[in-house]
């Protein structure tokens, strides 16, 4: 299913300019770090849109009565929740990863958020150090 989406969104990025297969044949840096930079607004308007379905305003009428963290729009969230995908995908292509390098990393990734939840984690002294073995195996000739 992932495949698909990554497919779907890289066709409407053409259309609006974005050829991420081009940039993953042929990688640009410049390119891929003003898309990453359009997207990256593009996603931080959507989570503020997201925050406006609960009423995070502290001040607010709803917030004195204790309904601060209250979800009022359901149904706006969750086209929000999808408008963050559709942003998430295209920063994703803009660094290069497709559905299976999604994959590949997030299990990674897991196991690492597994193994720091084993080991009780906390911030003081945190490094990222247990972020480093992870990679794409393409990557890494395997």
């Amino acid at each position: 299913m992932l495949e698909e989406l990554f497919q779907h969104q890289a066709e409407l990025n053409r259309r609006i300019g974005f050829d991420p297969e081009a940039l993953r044949k042929s990688f640009d840096p410049t390119l891929a770090g003003q898309w990453l930079n359009n997207y990256l607004m593009a996603a931080s308007n959507e989570l503020e849109e997201l925050r406006n379905c609960t009423y995070w305003k502290h001040w607010c009428k709803e917030a004195k009565e204790g309904r601060r963290y209250e979800l009022h729009d359901l149904q706006n969230a969750r086209v929000e929740v999808i408008d963050l995908l559709f942003f998430w995908i295209s920063m994703a292509m803009c660094v290069g990863l497709d559905a299976k390098d999604v994959l590949e990393l997030y299990r990674q990734k897991l196991a690492v958020n597994h193994q720091r939840q084993d080991t009780g984690y906390a911030m003081s002294g945190k490094t990222e150090d247990d972020n480093k073995q992870i990679g794409l195996s393409r990557e890494r000739g395997a």
